[in-house]
C-alpha cells in the first residue's frame, strides 16, 4: 500500500505541471466561482483525495460539477434562489464507496422593486401564454444538459460578456401591481443595440431561439452542467454546435423579447439551477 501511495505521489509530481488550471488543487480558490452558501449561490465543497474523480449528485439526483485532481477534488453546487435555510445534502461516490457530505445555506435578502404597469403588461393573452408554454418546454431540455467540461475550459473565473453598467442584478424581485413576479435570474447590463457579446467561457452553442420573454437567446454549454444564457440579442453570428473560445464574438445586445430597452441578460446555470452571474467574475 505505501508503494502505491509513493508511486501515485510520483505521478502527480511529474503531471501537475501540465494539469490545465481548473484541475488544480482546489486552494487555489481564484479559478472558481467565490464561495457563498446562499439562495442563488454556489457552495464550494472539498472532496478530498481520490485516485478517479468523484460523482457528485444533489439531494434531488442531478449531477453536480466537480474539477480538481487525484490530490484534492472539489465539487462546485449551484443553490437554487429556492432554497430552504438550513442543511443540504449531496451524495458523494469516490474510491471510498458512497458517502453523504452536508452544507449549510445561509439566508441573504436581495432587492425588491415595486412598480405600478399597465394590467396588460402583466397578463398575458392566452395564445401568449401557450407560447411561453411551449417554450419553456423546450429550454428545460436545454436546461438538463450534463457533459464532460471543454477540453480547453482552463478557469471558471469570467469577463463580462459585454461593457456596460450592469442595470439589474441577480435576485432582484419586482413586484408589478402587487403581484408578486419571481425573482430575476440573471444581471442585466446596459449597452446600446450592435454591441458585442463575447464568450467567457471555451463552450458549444446549444440553443438558438427567439423566445417570448428572452428575445433572441443563445445558449452556451461549459461541460459538467455549466451553462450560460445570452437574452434580447439583436444580431446573432454563430450557429448551433459552434464550438467558441473565450474573447469571442457571437452576438450582439439588443431589445428583442419583453423589455423596454437595448440590454443585455446573462446567466449562468449551475446544475439545472441559475445562479448569481456576479459569483463568476474575475
Amino acid at each position: 500500500m505505501q508503494r502505491r501511495q509513493y508511486l501515485l505521489a510520483l505521478a502527480h509530481l511529474s503531471a501537475c505541471a501540465a494539469l490545465p488550471a481548473w484541475a488544480k488543487p482546489a486552494s487555489d480558490s481564484g479559478l472558481f466561482p467565490v464561495d457563498s452558501r446562499v439562495p442563488g449561490g454556489v457552495a464550494r465543497l472539498s472532496l478530498g483525495p481520490s485516485s478517479a474523480q468523484p460523482k457528485v449528485t444533489t439531494a434531488e439526483g442531478t449531477p453536480v460539477l466537480v474539477v480538481g485532481d487525484m490530490i484534492e477534488w472539489t465539487a462546485l453546487v449551484g443553490i437554487p434562489l429556492s432554497a430552504k435555510l438550513g442543511v443540504h445534502t449531496v451524495t458523494v461516490r469516490n474510491d471510498d464507496g458512497t458517502q453523504s457530505l452536508d452544507y449549510s445555506v445561509s439566508d441573504k435578502q436581495y432587492a425588491e422593486q415595486r412598480l405600478k404597469v399597465a394590467p396588460k403588461t402583466v397578463d398575458l393573452a392566452p395564445q401568449d401564454l401557450a407560447r411561453h408554454e411551449r417554450e419553456r418546454a423546450h429550454q428545460q431540455t436545454i436546461m438538463a444538459l450534463f457533459s464532460a467540461p471543454a477540453p480547453t475550459l482552463t478557469a471558471m473565473r469570467m469577463q463580462p460578456p459585454c461593457p456596460g453598467r450592469r442595470s439589474s442584478s441577480f435576485g432582484l424581485r419586482r413586484i408589478f401591481n402587487g403581484q408578486s413576479r419571481n425573482p430575476h435570474s440573471g444581471m442585466d447590463i446596459a449597452a446600446p443595440t450592435g454591441t458585442s457579446v463575447v464568450a467567457p467561457l471555451p463552450g458549444k452553442v446549444v440553443d438558438i431561439g427567439d423566445y417570448f420573454f428572452n428575445g433572441t437567446t443563445v445558449w452556451l454549454n461549459h461541460g459538467g452542467g455549466l451553462l450560460t444564457m445570452y437574452c434580447h440579442l439583436s444580431g446573432v453570428q454563430c450557429s448551433l454546435g459552434d464550438a467558441l473560445q473565450p474573447g469571442q464574438t457571437f452576438c450582439q445586445v439588443g431589445a428583442s423579447g419583453r423589455v423596454t430597452g437595448p440590454h443585455l441578460h446573462w446567466g449562468v446555470m449551475l446544475n439545472r439551477t441559475m445562479v448569481d452571474p456576479a459569483l463568476f467574475l474575475a
